[in-house]
């Protein structure tokens, strides 16, 4: 696994310990909403993640799109789909989302070289 890959990985897992270590019912049950909502539904996980992965653009939040794209990857997104994808939160979040597009192909790429 690619280090930056790993460490986004390993942060991300030691502070929602810590979190939900709080035992606070509101973050519990967000979280637990955030888990249920990504599951298999009437969309599929892949459409979900695609989903999550243009909203997390369009909010320009580069750990999340780091976390749709690696979710997007085990779901047998192609590159050609990500892009695709990644196009249409270009196209809705304007301009201004194009720096999280370079984040999100150079990710992509450490995800493929995996």
């Amino acid at each position: 696994m690619h280090k930056k890959v790993q460490e986004f990985n390993d942060y991300r897992s030691k502070m929602n310990e810590k979190i939900l270590a709080s035992d606070n019912k509101v973050i519990k049950r967000i979280f637990n909403l955030d888990t249920n909502a990504f599951k298999e539904g009437h969309l599929p996980v892949k459409t979900k993640e695609l989903l999550g992965l243009v909203a997390s653009t369009v909010l320009r939040c580069d750990d999340c799109v780091q976390y749709h794209l690696e979710a997007s990857k085990k779901n047998g997104v192609t590159t050609e789909e990500m892009m695709e994808t990644m196009s249409i939160a270009n196209l809705i979040g304007g301009t201004i989302v194009i720096p999280h597009l370079r984040k999100a192909v150079e990710y992509w790429e450490m995800l493929e070289n995996e």
